[in-house]
């Protein structure tokens, strides 16, 4: 493998990784082609079942969402559903689920009510129901709740909890199965440095050497480590945001969302049914800030300092987004939620929000379950900034991808391939009609439900 010469190199076997590879591999004449993956398969950070919500992210009910950026959402998470329609017949990678905000209270039930008339064109299927139409479709969500209590709910029956680690497994099987090109999959390889010489780039992985003409690193946080490696992204660092969930049996019949505080980047707590097991009921996720690149990896520690930076800038930034007491408020209560016995008691008044008549003994702390989701903080402005980041170089893009990069992820491999194909030249070709064509013919796809 020394001195292998590819012409790209994907580096992170996350669902990104593997969407841009099937991507490349199928719509592309790109012929040579690897995936660096440091784990033993591909999908088992936070693109495992474990480490996050589970939603595909349409920008529907997401209330923190713009009318803009849930267009653009709406627009990647739109590929995905008809890949899965297209691809998953049994339904063993997602299952459809009906979802639903709440609004309550008079200021959020004017809130939903301007957000209805703003979005319903964007989304046809989304409804706005009232107290008795939202007993029907969620009972717990009313039961025990007050009478005098004003209430709304955005409602869709276009929900999708969706395996991410079977979609990546799935991408994979696509791009490497079908395709007669020199597809290298290296599997617990670890990159340890990327360097620029000439018109290529030496990857080091172990003690050997790999060439490529372009790269793309999907590797989530570690995307910004090696980005500063090489001179780029000097202007973010990275707060870390830990995810956790609590575990209920079966009291939702679908996804139940909360309205978003318009200071926090960070998911409302909302309630999923699990993908793959309808009677568990999913709460969550929690936010705490954690000094790590992966969760439960305390290996990342150093990789996280050395991404953050110590410069005054990242200690600046730091301490004026931590100084907002909204924001304050919400990571110190978050960090309480994941202690034993204190945590559930605390947490349950965030579910109560969703089901009020839930009780202290149907919670129980998912232990093990919950990613990181890297928020770019903006060292120029000291600001946080919402949703993924990329960093474009010399014929190299690093993805970092927070929420809801997982959602997104066949729109952005459109787009990273378009950028490939101008990198190599013009002896390279995507047939970007032949991929939309593929991912926008929904009529004859869609299953009977």
């Amino acid at each position: 493998m020394d001195n292998q010469t590819y012409d790209v190199v994907v580096i992170g076997g996350g669902v990104c990784g593997t969407a841009l590879l099937y991507t490349l591999s199928k719509y592309s004449n790109v012929q040579n082609i690897a995936l660096i993956e440091k784990e033993s398969d591909v999908a088992l950070v936070n693109s495992h079942t474990n480490s996050n919500s589970q939603t595909l992210h349409f920008g529907d009910i997401e209330t923190n969402y713009t009318l803009a950026k849930a267009t653009k959402v709406n627009e990647g998470a739109s590929l995905v559903k008809n890949y899965l329609l297209a691809q998953d017949k049994q339904q063993a990678i997602y299952t459809k689920y009906h979802k639903m905000v709440l609004g309550v209270g008079s200021k959020q039930v004017e809130k939903l009510k301007a957000r209805y008339q703003e979005f319903k064109q964007l989304f046809p299927s989304l409804k706005l129901l009232d107290r008795s139409q939202i007993a029907e479709k969620e009972p717990k969500v009313l039961e025990a709740r007050d009478i005098a209590e004003e209430i709304i709910a955005l409602y869709t029956d276009e929900g999708y909890a969706v395996d991410f680690n079977a979609l990546a497994q799935s991408f994979l099987a696509n791009a490497i199965n079908k395709t007669n090109k020199k597809i290298d999959l290296l599997l617990e390889t670890k990159v340890t440095k990327i360097t620029k010489n000439r018109e290529q780039y030496q990857i080091t992985i172990s003690d050997q050497i790999i060439n490529a003409k372009i790269v793309v690193v999907a590797a989530g946080a570690h995307s910004l480590l090696f980005a500063k490696s090489l001179g780029y992204g000097l202007d973010y660092a990275l707060l870390s945001v830990a995810g956790s969930f609590y575990f209920a049996p079966r009291l939702l019949n679908g996804k139940v969302y909360t309205v978003q505080c318009e200071k926090l980047p960070f998911a409302a707590i909302h309630g999923d049914p699990e993908v793959h097991n309808k009677a568990i009921a999913r709460f969550g996720p929690t936010a705490k800030v954690l000094p790590l690149l992966e969760r439960h990896n305390y290996s990342s520690l150093i990789e996280y300092f050395q991404t953050a930076g110590l410069s005054w800038k990242a200690i600046l930034s730091f301490l004026k987004i931590l100084s907002d007491p909204t924001i304050f408020k919400y990571i110190a209560l978050n960090f309480i939620y994941d202690f034993p016995l204190i945590g559930k008691r605390l947490f349950i008044k965030e579910v109560r929000k969703i089901i009020p008549a839930i009780k202290l003994n149907n919670l129980s702390y998912a232990r093990g379950y919950g990613g990181v989701r890297p928020q770019i903080v903006n060292l120029k402005t000291k600001t946080l900034e919402m949703g993924e980041a990329k960093i474009l170089g010399d014929k190299i893009i690093f993805n970092i991808t927070p929420s809801p990069g997982a959602s997104t992820c066949l729109q952005n491999a459109l787009e990273d391939t378009e950028r490939i194909i101008d990198f190599l030249g013009d002896n390279y070709q995507f047939d970007r009609q032949k991929f939309l064509a593929d991912l926008t013919a929904t009529e004859d796809l869609a299953p009977n439900y």
